[in-house]
């Protein structure tokens, strides 16, 4: 019996997933070093505004505000005993609002990575890792999600372990990995890298894929790359959530340059160039994602880009995704901290 994520990727070719979950909330009164799972249960009508701002966008998919929502995180704001009730809430307003709306939706249930690095070269031991991944897994479904969503992951020991704790939830499970070092997340990932994950990860999930990062034009460089290095004879259903444009500060505060209209041309170009969900991430308002919803909706499918044609259209693409366009190795860089900002 197929759930409602599986539902909509066997009738729908693409489905829009929604924008930024930490951008919009610093726009609704979040102040920098809160912690935005506090809002489920302290400012629950700014968070309902948020889901409905998604939903009403043209969303299939809308992200949990529980990006930070493991024991691990919450610790930092002395909240790690509060993973049921902080994870469950966020769910419970998300169903409301999708109700509410009238509209078919589904619950992605985020899940972050847990800021702690692991042994040997950190204090995290893997079991301890799957123990607090199950646990807010477990909340997330206990709320009524549909979907399992880990994200901004770098390092694929933490995406096996999170699938392996994500999987005690009995729910259908997604990853993304952030390519933000030259082509590479900071942990040395690269586009096929991750499609061998991909196929040797147990349990299997059923769709991997890129988000954050530096900018929509190597996040579809990482679709590229990602389809031209597939495993032959699978054809894994790929993920596409850029960042909004490239992040610059105005005024002391940081904002990101990309128009409805260049996520809009993002958007297609994702599609074409293999994804079959697609979102933004940091800085991805609902008017973005309405503008994305407007073009795949009235635009065919058409030839994947060329890398020149994602550079004319969206700029800049790394040396580092080129070079693996081209079958060429590029160095590994891996930092001291596994450490992840938040989007």
């Amino acid at each position: 019996m197929h759930n409602l994520f599986e539902t909509l990727l066997a009738e729908k070719h693409t489905l829009l997933a929604d924008g930024a979950t930490g951008t919009n909330l610093f726009a609704l009164g979040l102040q920098s070093g809160d912690a935005p799972e506090l809002w489920n249960v302290e400012e629950p009508l700014k968070m309902a505004a948020h889901y409905r701002s998604f939903i009403d966008a043209g969303s299939d998919i809308v992200l949990t505000n529980t990006f930070g929502g493991t024991r691990y995180r919450l610790k930092l704001h002395k909240a790690e005993e509060r993973v049921a009730e902080l994870n469950i809430a966020a769910v419970t307003i998300l169903k409301e609002q999708i109700e509410d709306s009238g509209r078919t939706v589904v619950i992605a249930g985020s899940i972050g990575p847990t800021g702690e690095i692991l042994a040997p070269l950190g204090e995290m031991l893997p079991e301890e890792a799957v123990a607090a991944f199950a646990e807010q897994a477990l909340a997330l479904k206990q709320g009524g999600a549909d979907l399992l969503w880990i994200e901004t992951m770098s390092s694929q020991e933490e995406v096996e372990l999170a699938v392996k704790g994500a999987s005690q939830a009995d729910l259908p499970i997604v990853f993304t990995m952030s390519f933000d070092t030259n082509g590479r997340t900071m942990m040395g990932v690269g586009a096929a890298d991750m499609m061998t994950l991909h196929q040797r990860i147990k349990p299997h999930v059923h769709a991997c894929g890129t988000n954050c990062g530096v900018g929509a034009s190597e996040v579809v460089a990482a679709v590229l790359n990602m389809k031209a290095t597939a495993v032959e004879g699978t054809d894994p259903v790929l993920i596409a959530k850029a960042n909004c444009g490239i992040p610059e500060f105005v005024n002391g505060k940081i904002v990101y340059n990309g128009t409805p209209q260049i996520m809009a041309s993002y958007a297609m170009m994702a599609r074409n160039a293999g994804a079959r969900i697609i979102g933004g991430c940091c800085g991805t308002s609902p008017e973005h994602v309405a503008a994305m919803r407007q073009a795949l909706d009235n635009n065919p499918i058409s030839e994947p880009p060329t890398f020149d044609d994602v550079l004319n259209v969206l700029g800049d693409i790394t040396e580092g995704a080129k070079a693996q366009s081209r079958g060429e190795h590029t160095v590994k860089v891996r930092p001291a901290s596994g450490k992840r900002r938040r989007k």
